[in-house]
Formats: C-alpha cells, sequence, structure tokens
C-alpha cells in the first residue's frame, strides 16, 4: 500500500496533535511523508502540534526541525517570575494570582527567533500562494487556542478577526503560537484585549478544547488529496488515561499537592480529550506514535530520549505509508456516501448481540 511518489509531489494536509516536549516525534513523521514525496498543502496544530506545524509551514524541514528540538534546551522556557523562586509558596501564589507557574516569555523569544530566521512575523507572510483569501484555506497553517473568556475554539488566523479583532494578515504567528501551547498550571495564559482594548479575554493550550482537529481541512464529497493526522501517545488499547499521567504528591504538603494536583488533572483533560471520539473513519488516516513514555511536561529531556521520540515517528509513519494506507480504499469506504458512526454500529451490534441471546 506503499505510495510511489516517483518524482511528482503527493499533496497532503496534516493536523499535528499537541503533546509538550512528545513533538519532537512529529519531526520524525514529517521526516518519512517527505522523503515519500508528499507535500503539505495545509496545516494545523495544538500545542506542540502548533510549534512544529508552524516552523514546518514557515520553510523548515523535517531534518532541520529535528535537530533544532533535539538541541533545545527546554528546561530553558521553564522562565519563573520573582514569586517563583521562593519555593512552594511561591510558585503556590503564582498559580493564584497569574494562573500559571512559569512566563513563557523564554518560549515566545525563542519561537519569534526561529520565524524570523524565516522571515516570518506575521501570518501574512504564511498566505496560501494558491488560496490568498480563501476564509478556511488562505494560510498555510492554522493554530488552535482555547478562549476560556468566550468558551470558545479559536482557529487561528481564520478566526482572527471575530475572536481577537485583529485582522488575520495582522496577528503575530508567535503570539498565536504561544497562545496555543500555554498548558495551564505550567505556564501563564495569554490575557488579549480584544482589538486592542476593551474586554480581556484568557487564552490557553489549544489541546484544552481539541488537541486533535483532525476534521479542520475536511469538505463535502470526495476529497482530491489525505488529510493525515499524526497522534501523539498511541498506547495499548486496554491501558487507561489514568495510567499516563503523574501520580498527585499527598506528602508535600497541601500547597504542592494542590499544585501536583492541578498538573494531574490538566495532563489527564489533554491526554483523553479527543481520544474518546475519534471516529474509525478518522483513526484510519492516523498515524499513532509511541512516544516511549516521554510525558508532556518532562522538560529536562535528555538527547537520548528526543532521539528516541524522532525515531519513533519515523517507524509510525512508515508502518502506516506502507501497512495500512490506501487513498482509493479510504474514498471508497469512507467517501463515497454517507456512512453509520462508529457509535451507532456499536449500538446495533450489541442489540444484535442481545436477541441473539434471547435477553
Amino acid at each position: 500500500m506503499a505510495a510511489d511518489a516517483g518524482d511528482s509531489k503527493l499533496p497532503v494536509d496534516l493536523v499535528l496533535e499537541g503533546g509538550g516536549v512528545k513533538g519532537i516525534a512529529l519531526a520524525g513523521a514529517l521526516a518519512v511523508l517527505e522523503e515519500r514525496g508528499y507535500e503539505a498543502q495545509n496545516l494545523a496544530g495544538a500545542s506542540a502540534g502548533a510549534i512544529v506545524a508552524v516552523l514546518y509551514a514557515a520553510g523548515y524541514s523535517a531534518e532541520e526541525l529535528h535537530q533544532e528540538l533535539k538541541a533545545v534546551p527546554f528546561s530553558s522556557f521553564l522562565d519563573e517570575g520573582l514569586e517563583d523562586k521562593l519555593g512552594v509558596i511561591g510558585k503556590g501564589y503564582s498559580v493564584l494570582t497569574d494562573h500559571g507557574i512559569y512566563e513563557g516569555t523564554k518560549f515566545l523569544e525563542w519561537m519569534r527567533g526561529m520565524l524570523e530566521r524565516r522571515n516570518v512575523t506575521r501570518f501574512a507572510d504564511l498566505a496560501h500562494p494558491e488560496h490568498a483569501g480563501h476564509p478556511d484555506y488562505g494560510y498555510r497553517v492554522q493554530v488552535i487556542v482555547s478562549d476560556l473568556t468566550a468558551r470558545r475554539m479559536l482557529v487561528l488566523p481564520r478566526d482572527a478577526e471575530d475572536g481577537l479583532g485583529v485582522p488575520p494578515d495582522d496577528l503575530d504567528v508567535a503570539d498565536a503560537v504561544r497562545m496555543s501551547m500555554s498548558i495551564p498550571i505550567f505556564f501563564e495564559p495569554v490575557r488579549w484585549k480584544y482589538g486592542g482594548g476593551g474586554k480581556e479575554h484568557v487564552l490557553v493550550d489549544g489541546g484544552m478544547l481539541s488537541n486533535f482537529p483532525v476534521f479542520l481541512f475536511d469538505s463535502d464529497g470526495e476529497p482530491e488529496w489525505p488529510t493525515f493526522g499524526l497522534l501523539l501517545g498511541a498506547q495499548p488499547p486496554r491501558e487507561t488515561v489514568a495510567e499516563r499521567v503523574p501520580e498527585v504528591e499527598t506528602s508535600a504538603g497541601p500547597i504542592r499537592e494542590l499544585i501536583t494536583y492541578l498538573q494531574s488533572l490538566v495532563g489527564t483533560m489533554l491526554e483523553a480529550h479527543d481520544r474518546l471520539y475519534l471516529e474509525e473513519a478518522d483513526y484510519a488516516r492516523t498515524i499513532n506514535i509511541p512516544t516511549l513514555g516521554v510525558g508532556t511536561t518532562e522538560f529536562e529531556l535528555t538527547e537520548a530520549r528526543a532521539e528516541a521520540l524522532f525515531q519513533s515517528g519515523r517507524q509510525a509513519a512508515a508502518h502506516f505509508l506502507d501497512e495500512v494506507w490506501d487513498f482509493e480504499g479510504y474514498k471508497a469506504y469512507f467517501r463515497q456516501g454517507e456512512r453509520p458512526s462508529r457509535r451507532r454500529r456499536v449500538a446495533d451490534a450489541m442489540r444484535g448481540a442481545s436477541r441473539s441471546s434471547g435477553a
């Protein structure tokens, strides 16, 4: 089932799941897609997926991302404010007042520097050359952000005018990524004044509302090219989400216990959100990347662990293309006529089993 690209490029849309430092694995999957001749037309991502998607859209190759992400000291992004340097009490105060332990300024500086090296500052610099002005496909990349104030998911720059009061072309790309990677409790949220004034909006990690919006580029009818989802954290089917999040430290005092409890709660939400609703049609186009036990907030990641994540992404993408993916088969099965959802098929199967057993 492997695609044979020959000398031609194979267009594809890509949706990248968030997952903190695990995002290095996404670069590994992108490397294989490049080697097989796939060329990204539209990209989207939340949190770490937004970081990789934006840099890829800005012109970094998968191998360049590999080297950059493997070398960057993620711990340098954990920039503490003055109160955070006062130990657990200071961090607790920071969570209560700023709603996050780390400032996020160091990350923003790094992201802005990476983009400037490719002459990218605003989303106008990432306009799609073939779809200029299109409401959905006018930009090469979309960034997922959660607006806690409006209680809605923002797709930026698509929703920039309505959600932030900023023309899409003028929205700063690094700012959008900083919004999307604001893991609650760990990083302070971005506080945005609508249109530069008026009501303040609190913006956090896009994964809080949708960490894996693989549906984003779908259109009615048969697609001209596929959308692949890159999903982080594939696990044995019987392993629960609860087994993959950090334990609460119950013997470290009430403040530390509260902080770890909130961090664990957020980690659980980010892990579980979209997986519960991943329909069969979405799963069929998803590259599942094992993340080798690496945690979302494992910021002290060693170079060896980073390299292992990259290779895991490579292996997962190669397996998907060689053993799973068949575009014509996908279209014939899922996109020609309406198919019942997985929930409906399961319900029908249970009713059938009940009737056959005489219950």
